[in-house]
């Protein structure tokens, strides 16, 4: 089985107001991750998903994927897993 990991990952880039957060919630539901995604005030979007670095990819992917979303620049870092984490959700809030 492949490792768990976590990523805080920010998002810059058209990707607020073009359906960013209910594509990567939608696509970390359909690959099994969890965490959690919300629009920052500059502009970018904040996530911090865990799952299999292959999960991870495939929402990445999915999310770019998506009609009026681009990405131009990510900022990622690993960081500790949540074990006892279910789910993924969209918050609001702007505490990176």
């Amino acid at each position: 089985m492949d490792e768990v990991i976590r990523r805080r990952i920010r998002f810059h880039g058209l990707v607020q107001g073009v359906g960013f957060r209910y594509r990567a919630r939608h696509a970390a539901s359909a690959v099994g991750a969890t965490g959690w995604v919300r629009n920052d005030p500059d502009g970018s979007v904040a996530m911090e998903i865990q799952g299999t670095e292959a999960q991870i990819d495939r929402v990445i992917r999915m999310i770019e994927r998506g009609m009026y979303v681009r990405v131009e620049r990510m900022e990622q870092k690993t960081i500790p897993t949540e074990p006892d984490e279910r789910g993924f959700e969209t918050r609001s809030g702007y505490d990176w």
